[in-house]
């Protein structure tokens, strides 16, 4: 260490303190990484590995960045999962007593990004604390670009499964946990398998109650935390209050746009968990994980950055409380009806710029003067925006309220900053002269001494009469007389020659050095000035910024009002009336993103009345690419839809309030973690029984559908047994199936209905008429959909023969065992012979032999079982007892 250069051992005192991060050193007009830092960075940002002398035999690796385009760098990081500590020259390099002095300034994390250019200016970006006990698991996350802070917690560790939809809800870049805790235990492992995040370990104290409480208290500047309801939620406090340390620490100024806790609880909200935002491509695509396809997609005609992140917020968190729906029902009818105001409103919003993010620009200390010009011009139309509104004022109230003109602010930047300002702060250029009077003199002394120089030159031309002569500027000689090589002959005593050109000589002279001095001097008092006056202006802003935050939020409400209303108008939606009631009732509904993907005039719309009378449980029967997965969609989107307060695609609708929408859609294996299709399809099923309520909405598409068909069936008529009756659940549900056998339940169970998407045939060919139709479908159309998928024509024909057999000798319908083994030999009779073989070898060996009674004692069992007195679940059991008898034969 002792032979390091003093640089080299600066940069080893700071690195120590950030082992895990990687340091960017700042050196002149670069930053500079060395060792081990150096050979990352070399190899993830395809940028050239040196070395330099560090005072050791070896070189010190080392590769380096221009300051000036750091951010794109420093991005790239972040994506590949590094954290980067910036370290800053903190004194001027021409005053300072040795080596330069350099500090960390700023610690940059997934989490923690503040830059725009690395964020999408359209998505949160949150860090979340994660902190689990024996008295359950508390999460805080906030938004440090946009100063929001929410927390909740879940009281016993049985509700893993809600925390893990709710972290998935909120998607966080980052996730802060306790150094000694092992997330490999938890479902923080199944969170980073999965998804893009950073689990990162914080010193343990950070944890501690009474750490956390303080930090609260000091941060808010209260005496005690039950000022923010606090007291009785320690799991908040400690999720809340390590959060804030780790920003802190990260950031390393004071958090002023950060005033607030938000506590919710999850359950305020319609529940969704990650099967239902998948399923129903809320945010984006299942396979091309796009936002067009999505609802989000549709909905999003926003015109500002903060209106698109709310309505992503709206879109995951639909409301349950009706007065709060109906208000931005009421608020969208008013902007739906009035088509001039939301036009010169969404004007408007149009020319302002991201409010949220430059008042954390403001905050922590990076705005520059382009920036200011930006909230001025935001700031500008807000007056215009309120008189606009005056005009609902009283339907809009809340709103028009709590939007702030902020004339004070705009007229502070009117006054001060010049309207096109440079990039740096430090170069001036960027305060008006009329905004101070010491500012004023300096530039007039400039303006003088600059007329002194052509006063000059005109006289130092006339004496010496060299017509060509002229005063020019450049940095190192600073101002000087050059003259071309003719005219040295005439050049006075008086002049000191300072440079030989080829063709020309530069002089200067004492009167000459002297108007430049006044000059320079001048100037370097001007930037000074122009600095101090610049955080004099930020300083002012930065002490009303959550004024500026305030009005920010409302001007997104505002902004997402009006892209519903935009879109409501533009596609026909109506107005839904949403109620306590247990009715689910559409007319002529489509689906809001598949009219929008297919066309309007190609999208068949289709009525839904659902209760929790006799129209409780549809099972809709048909066969595949009629309709029937897009119609159970449709269906959820629109309530979906009137409970963020949309209007809906549909002529008229009723909605009683949902409190959860389940869907079990699709199958597919989960591999990671060792689960099969059914097992798969199973636990879905498993959640959405345990877990649903009769507020809630289920949404089933083919269940049982992974394993042999009559488990299958005995399972998909259990379910439906257990979720109508009303003394269990009493969901009002809808149930896509291929077993036609479901719809005999409609004359046994009061609530279910059959319904059907309707189908045309036309001689070997059919044709989707997507209408849902009342009654059982009584044909799967299985061929000619194989056929309108492009099977093979032999296959198509060959399928057509052995389903031609198959009706023709029904074996299940045999009663005889003779009769039964006589149809099935009777289905070879045009099977290829290798085919032929095969299976009369397994009708020998029994193992297709479903004739073969023993089974008599199981039909016995069958015929005494009293389903009328069962309950759903000793049916079930009942079932699976005797498939498992079945099974043994």
């Amino acid at each position: 260490m002792s032979r390091l250069t003093p640089m080299m051992k600066q940069y080893l005192e700071i690195k120590e303190k950030y082992k895990d991060h990687i340091l960017f050193f700042r050196l002149g007009d670069f930053y500079e990484m060395f060792f081990e830092d150096a050979e990352i960075a070399s190899k993830e940002l395809e940028i050239a590995l040196t070395g330099r002398d560090c005072g050791l035999k070896e070189r010190a690796p080392m590769c380096g960045v221009p300051y000036h385009s750091a951010d794109s760098y420093i991005a790239k990081l972040i994506d590949k999962g590094y954290k980067v500590a910036i370290c800053e020259q903190v004194e001027d390099p021409s005053k300072a007593k040795g080596i330069v002095k350099r500090e960390v300034v700023r610690i940059i994390t997934p989490g923690t990004i503040i830059d725009p250019s690395m964020l999408n200016e359209k998505v949160n970006n949150y860090i979340m604390t994660y902190i689990e006990n024996e008295n359950g698991i508390g999460i805080a996350y906030a938004d440090i670009t946009t100063g929001e802070l929410k927390t909740t917690d879940f009281k016993n560790l049985e509700s893993k499964k809600k925390v893990l939809d709710e972290i998935m809800k909120i998607s966080p870049r980052e996730i802060l946990i306790r150094e000694d805790f092992d997330y490999n235990s938890s479902i923080l492992k199944d969170i980073q398998k999965n998804y893009n995040v950073l689990i990162t370990k914080y010193y343990n104290r950070a944890f501690e109650y009474k750490n956390s409480e303080d930090i609260i208290k000091k941060h808010f500047n209260i005496f005690s935390i039950d000022s923010f309801g606090l007291n009785d939620r320690k799991l908040c406090v400690i999720a809340v209050g390590s959060l804030l340390d780790y920003i802190y620490e990260t950031q390393k100024v004071p958090l002023l746009h950060i005033d607030k806790i938000n506590i919710y609880n999850y359950d305020k909200y319609m529940i969704l968990d990650k099967f239902t935002r998948t399923n129903l491509e809320l945010l984006e695509t299942i396979r091309g994980k796009d936002k067009r396809g999505s609802l989000l997609w549709v909905l999003d005609k926003t015109c500002t950055s903060m209106g698109a992140r709310t309505l992503r917020k709206w879109i995951e968190e639909p409301l349950i409380e009706i007065k709060k729906i109906n208000d931005r029902l009421n608020s969208v009818q008013i902007l739906y009806n009035d088509v001039i105001l939301r036009s010169e409103l969404r004007e408007l919003l149009s020319k302002m710029y991201d409010l949220e993010r430059l008042s954390s620009k403001i905050v922590y200390g990076n705005v520059n003067a382009r920036d200011l010009i930006s909230l001025k011009t935001s700031l500008k139309v807000l007056p215009e925006i309120k008189s606009k509104l005056s005009e609902k004022k009283f339907e809009l109230g809340k709103i028009f309220e709590e939007i702030d003109e902020l004339k004070d602010i705009y007229n502070l930047l009117e006054e001060s900053i010049v309207d096109d300002p440079p990039l740096s702060i430090k170069e001036g250029g960027i305060i008006k002269s009329t905004f101070n009077e010491k500012l004023r003199e300096l530039r007039s002394a400039i303006t003088d001494g600059n007329k002194w120089i052509i006063q000059l030159e005109e006289r130092e031309r006339k004496n010496t009469g060299i017509k060509s002569l002229k005063i020019s500027f450049n940095k190192v000689f600073g101002y000087y007389i050059e003259v071309t090589k003719s005219n040295i002959k005439n050049v006075p005593d008086t002049y000191i020659r300072k440079q030989t050109l080829a063709n020309s000589e530069r002089y200067i002279m004492p009167e000459l050095k002297e108007i430049e001095n006044k000059i320079l001097t001048a100037q370097e008092k001007i930037v000074d000035l122009e600095y101090e006056l610049f955080n004099e202006v930020r300083n002012t802003i930065l002490n009303n910024v959550n004024r500026i935050l305030k009005t920010a939020k409302n001007i997104a409400s505002l902004d997402v009002l009006l892209s519903f209303a935009e879109v409501s108008s533009i596609y026909r939606y109506n107005k839904p009336k949403v109620n306590n009631s247990k009715i689910i009732e559409l007319k002529n509904a489509r689906h809001p993103v598949v009219e929008r993907v297919a066309g309007e005039e190609l999208f068949v719309p289709n009525d839904t009345l659902l209760d929790d009378d006799e129209n409780r449980f549809y099972i809709i029967t048909g066969p595949n690419m009629a309709g029937k997965s897009t119609y159970l969609r449709q269906v959820a989107l629109i309530v979906l839809m009137a409970q963020i307060g949309c209007f809906v695609p549909a002529e008229k609708a009723v909605i009683g309030i949902v409190d959860r929408i389940f869907t079990r859609v699709g199958a597919s294996d989960d591999l990671s973690q060792g689960q099969s299709t059914f097992m798969v399809e199973m636990s879905e099923l498993s959640n959405i029984l345990n877990n649903a309520t009769k507020n809630s909405l289920i949404i089933l598409d083919e269940i049982g559908r992974g394993t042999s068909t009559y488990d299958g069936l005995s399972i998909a008529w259990a379910v439906i047994e257990y979720i109508n009756d009303t003394k269990i659940l009493g969901s009002r549900t809808l149930f896509a199936t291929h077993y036609h056998e479901l719809t005999e339940l409609e004359d046994r169970i009061k609530g279910v209905k059959n319904y059907c998407i309707s189908v045309k045939e036309s001689g070997d060919d059919i044709i989707f008429l997507r209408k849902i139709i009342r009654g059982g479908a009584d044909k799967s159309y299985g061929i000619q959909v194989a056929k309108l998928a492009g099977l093979p024509k032999k296959v198509i024909d060959r399928a057509k023969a052995i389903l031609k057999k198959l009706e023709t000798n029904d074996i299940n319908n045999k009663r005889d065992y003779k009769d039964r083994e006589i149809a099935a030999i009777n289905l070879l009779e045009d099977t290829p012979d290798n085919t032929s073989d095969y299976i009369n070898e397994k009708l020998n060996e029994k193992q297709i032999n479903l004739f073969d009674y023993k089974s008599s004692e199981i039909i016995n069992e069958l015929k005494n079982v009293d389903i009328i007195n069962m309950t759903p679940m000793d049916a079930m059991n009942k079932l699976f007892e005797l498939v498992k008898k079945a099974k043994a034969i």
